[in-house]
């Protein structure tokens, strides 16, 4: 019978740990395989992306784009998906639709620097929505089936 404090793993199952610096006899010893001298061969030394002075790879690349920090984020909201949280009872389309009321019905996650309309999707059913901005598509889908759109984006003035 084996008893739990007589478990053991069979003779030369686990393999130590190469242990360096510990004299010419252990075959790394002196050095501890790293060499003569030089950046590699101390401690702490930082070689990613170094190409042995060759100009590296990510400098080469041409530089692409902006990102402009001042850009506004918006949370963007399809038409298909107001009707369907108004056919799962999450909006009521006789009350004038926010973002309060598109978050409070899981539509979107947070306002962000406002709400956009898209234009994707059939509705049949009249709203009111306020929101941040509406595309040219979500407008004309809005008033045909009998509702409303009102944008709070300020317009740009020709005076720049």
């Amino acid at each position: 019978m084996v008893k739990l404090n007589e478990l053991a793993d069979n003779e030369g199952a686990r393999k130590g740990r190469m242990r360096v610096g510990r004299g010419p006899g252990s075959g790394k010893g002196k050095t501890s395989g790293r060499g003569v001298k030089g950046q590699t061969s101390r401690t702490g030394h930082g070689m990613n992306a170094f190409e042995g002075g060759q100009m590296p790879l990510h400098m080469r690349m041409p530089k692409r784009g902006f990102n402009n920090p001042d850009a506004l984020k918006f949370a963007e909201v399809n038409i298909w998906r107001l009707v369907k949280a108004i056919e799962a009872g999450k909006i009521d389309a006789a009350k004038p639709i926010d973002a309060a009321v598109l978050k409070s019905a899981g539509l979107i996650r947070r306002e962000l620097d406002g709400v956009k309309l898209l234009g994707l999707g059939d509705l049949s059913v009249k709203l009111n929505i306020t929101c941040y901005a509406a595309t040219a598509k979500a407008l004309q889908i809005v008033e045909a089936a009998g509702g409303t759109v009102v944008q709070t984006k300020k317009p740009v003035s020709a005076e720049g």
